[in-house]
Formats: structure tokens, C-alpha cells, sequence
């Protein structure tokens, strides 16, 4: 009986988020999603004459010897088109003032995945903590991106930690065609520079921080114990001393900062979203730049 009534709010969450998050997919087919995750290269359809205004570097110059007139090859755009989504579920994604990050997380992946479902692609994803524990391969189809959702929901990782490096190391071995990566986490963890480099060099990636504001600043609230829920190491910290208060906003902003030169060294695209604040104009304003940027 229990385990059918985790079924049924498992079944009911996705139902909701799907809801949702629905008016956010129309507006992303609608503006800039496809024109921004075209094919991933062009397939050869056929030869023709040349016509005036026709790209010259096109034409097939042993067809046009042969025929004594000039011949182009004509291209048509691959839309085999593979996005991934790789999702960190380590426990720090359960930290949130308003709204869990991870909860932020889950809508956020949701959306994308159904305009990768209304745009036609094929959408997967990974799951991952210190090590990719889930993996589902790209498929077409509303069921198919229902199923990653609903896992997405009740997944329950193996490991509290993370280690984004050596996960993203293993999706790296695990594609070998092209593929549109989205990686989602709060990027809390070091070391992974050289992994998300070389993720980059094979395929298009692009980093999605979900933070909260209070891992940014803490509001004066006298004593408070913490957990890392991640290790499990507490501490006990006096919120009312203004110099503590002001040495963590400094520590998290040159953190901050840090994870940003990551980024730009490794020529990764990123947005950040906050888990108690809408998704929808980060997520808008990154397309738009990425638009731009590409035409």
C-alpha cells in the first residue's frame, strides 16, 4: 500500500511540474531554442545546376567539367539533434531558504527537456553524484522525457557526495557522437577544470549553477549549528558578529568569482539561476546572448 501511494505523488509531481512548466516551453520553441540548438553538422541531399547568388565554394567542379556548365552540391541541416542533461543529486542540492535547490533544479531540467521533446531531439540524461549512478540513453518522445522526470523525483543517490570531475570524465566516455550537454549543479566542489575541458572539446556544454541566497550572505540570527550534508561536519556559528558575517560574503564572492574564470577558461556558456526566485529570465536572457552571439 505504501509503495503504491509513493507511485501516486510520484506520478502527481511530474504531472504538476509538467504543468507547470508548460507555457515556459511554448514561449522557448517559440523564440530562440531552435534557432540556437541547430543540427549538430549538414548531410549531403543532392546535386544541381548553379543558380546566380549560389555559394561558389559549393560547386562540384568534377560534375561541372563533366557537364561543361557549373553544378553545386546542396546540403540539408542534420536534425539528429542529442541533448543531454546532467544532473547533480549530491545532497547539498537539498539546501534551500525558500525552495530547495534541487527542487529548482528538477523544473528547470523539465522545461528544457520538453522543448527538446516539442523541437523534436533526442534527450537524455545523467544523473550523478561523486559518480554518474544513472544514466538514460537520447530518445524522442513525451514518455521517454516523463520517465527522466519521474526518476529525477524519486531517485535516491547511493552517495551523498560529489565529485564533478570524475563525472562528467565518465559521460565523457560514455558519448561519442556530438551532443548538447547541459550540466546542473550548484558547482560546490573543485578540481573538475580539466574534465569540463575536455568534455568541451567534443561537444556543446553549457553550465547551469542553481544557488540559493543564503549560501551567499547569512543574515544576523545570533548562534546556529550547521551541517554539511555532504560530510556531516557541524559547527556552531555566531550570525551576530558582523566581521564573520562579512569575511563569508568575501570568501563566497572570490568563490564565486572563481567558479566564473573556470568557465571562461574553459569556454563554457553558463547561467545561474536562484532556487527561491523565477528561472524563466536567467533562462531567457542566456538564450538571447547565445542568439546573438551566434548570428
Amino acid at each position: 500500500m505504501q509503495e503504491k501511494t509513493e507511485v501516486r505523488d510520484i506520478i502527481r509531481q511530474v504531472r504538476k511540474i509538467e504543468i507547470k512548466t508548460r507555457h515556459l516551453v511554448d514561449g522557448l520553441i517559440a523564440g530562440s531554442y531552435h534557432s540556437i540548438f541547430r543540427g549538430q553538422g549538414i548531410e549531403f541531399s543532392e546535386i544541381r545546376e548553379y543558380r546566380p547568388g549560389d555559394d561558389v565554394r559549393a560547386i562540384d567542379w568534377k560534375v561541372t567539367a563533366r557537364f561543361n556548365k557549373p553544378f553545386i552540391k546542396e546540403f540539408i541541416e542534420e536534425r539528429d539533434l542529442r541533448v543531454y542533461f546532467a544532473f547533480d543529486m549530491s545532497s547539498s542540492g537539498y539546501f534551500g531558504n525558500l525552495v530547495e535547490k534541487r527542487r529548482k533544479a528538477i523544473e528547470l531540467t523539465a522545461t528544457l527537456m520538453f522543448s527538446a521533446v516539442r523541437n523534436n531531439d533526442n534527450a537524455g540524461l545523467f544523473i550523478f553524484t561523486d559518480e554518474v549512478e544513472r544514466y538514460f540513453p537520447a530518445k524522442k518522445g513525451r514518455r521517454h522525457a516523463l520517465s527522466m522526470i519521474s526518476s529525477l523525483v524519486s531517485f535516491a543517490p547511493s552517495s551523498k557526495r560529489t565529485d564533478i570531475g570524475r563525472s562528467l570524465s565518465g559521460i565523457g566516455n560514455v558519448l561519442r557522437k556530438r551532443s548538447i550537454i547541459f550540466v546542473i549543479s550548484d558547482f560546490y566542489d573543485r578540481g573538475f577544470s580539466r574534465s569540463l575541458r575536455t568534455l568541451r572539446n567534443r561537444h556543446d556544454v553549457i553550465a547551469v549553477k542553481v544557488s540559493d541566497r543564503r549560501e551567499m550572505e547569512i543574515p544576523d540570527v545570533g548562534l546556529i549549528q550547521l551541517e554539511d550534508t555532504e560530510t556531516g561536519e557541524q559547527m556552531l556559528l555566531d550570525t551576530s558578529d558582523p566581521e564573520f558575517r562579512r569575511n563569508y560574503k568575501n570568501i563566497m564572492g572570490r568563490e564565486q568569482r572563481r567558479l566564473e574564470g573556470v568557465f571562461r577558461k574553459c569556454h563554457i556558456d553558463a547561467v545561474e539561476i536562484v532556487s527561491d526566485e523565477p528561472y524563466e529570465i536567467p533562462l531567457q536572457r542566456f538564450f538571447r546572448q547565445r542568439e546573438r552571439r551566434m548570428a
